[in-house]
């Protein structure tokens, strides 16, 4: 069922997970011990992160080295097929510009397609670990906008061969991203805050945000989503804090500020396990202030932090 679907049927704030594809070389069952813990909340639907190849350098007997590139995260398609067979949930296929044609971008369209999947979420993704600035693939898309242009004109049974047969249209739900503190490229909220109108004119239907810890920043973000013009349901993007070194790691990744509360609270910590009491109850004061706003759905990143993502998720609901 689409997102939008799932939000207009809803009689409470519904919820989600996004999970990491195992790494190359484990099995799938590491993903499915993340996700058995919460499957007892009855998630509307299930996240699953795509990756672009990384280059590396292999070093060669003759002492030279040799450029590689490795996916490390191969196999998106192939676990929203079996996320959506063992848990009979809705699973969202993220999509990415970096490192992918607009060719072998309509190719995996049409297996989500054949897959029965009918949401995807539509992001540029980021540059290179060694490259500073995100530099698009050789005929592909350049930025989000012209992504979610592409699963729009297949939607309408527009593909990128004009010879092809235009009889089958796909239905993607397309969902995209949002900042409630400004994405880290943008030049001001405003810019940005065109960026994102201009996504949602293109087909998107809904919008995921960035994690933020202060509700106020996305109460904030919706109101100036709603000024603009930008009508379509703002899913809010959750994180647990579960060690002290997140709050230099969060901010520089992702261009967010922690509260000062939070902070003065998590550096009285005397012990690793303090830092998660700390974390875990500020994130349930989150979920409680917004699921009384009554926002569409709680997505959690749980990145591995399934176990404290379920303790939130028992002492909420």
């Amino acid at each position: 069922m689409k997102i939008t679907e799932q939000i207009a049927q809803a009689t409470r704030t519904l919820i989600s997970f996004e999970v990491l594809p195992p790494v190359r070389g484990t099995n799938i069952s590491s993903l499915y011990s993340q996700l058995d813990p919460l499957m007892e909340f009855n998630p509307s639907c299930i996240n699953v992160t795509y990756h672009r190849a990384e280059k590396t350098f292999k070093h060669l007997p003759d002492g030279s080295y040799k450029s590689i590139e490795v996916r490390k995260r191969p196999g998106t398609v192939g676990i929203c097929a079996a996320v959506m067979n063992k848990y009979k949930v809705d699973a969202v296929p993220h999509l990415i510009c970096g490192g992918f044609t607009r060719e072998e971008t309509e190719n995996a369209l049409i297996d989500l397609h054949y897959l029965g999947v009918d949401n995807v979420l539509a992001l540029r993704g980021d540059a290179p670990k060694n490259e500073r600035f995100f530099t698009p693939e050789e005929k592909g898309n350049r930025n989000a906008y012209e992504l979610v242009q592409q699963v729009s004109n297949l939607n309408k049974g527009h593909y990128l061969e004009e010879e092809t047969l235009n009889e089958s249209t796909t239905n993607f739900c397309i969902g995209v991203a949002g900042y409630p503190e400004k994405h880290c490229e943008a030049a001001n909220m405003d810019l940005d805050l065109h960026y994102l109108k201009q996504k949602v004119d293109a087909g998107a239907g809904y919008i995921t945000t960035q994690m933020f810890f202060d509700n106020k920043k996305y109460f904030d973000f919706v109101d100036k989503c709603r000024e603009v013009g930008i009508t379509v349901p703002i899913i809010p993007g959750l994180k647990p804090i579960t060690t002290l070194s997140q709050l230099q790691v969060l901010p520089s990744i992702f261009n967010i500020d922690i509260p000062g509360e939070l902070t003065r609270s998590l550096l009285q910590c005397r012990s690793k396990e303090d830092v998660g009491i700390v974390g875990k109850e500020w994130l349930v004061m989150q979920c409680r202030e917004l699921m009384q706003a009554k926002v569409p759905f709680l997505h959690f990143y749980t990145m591995g932090k399934n176990l404290v993502v379920r303790d939130v998720l028992k002492t909420i609901l």
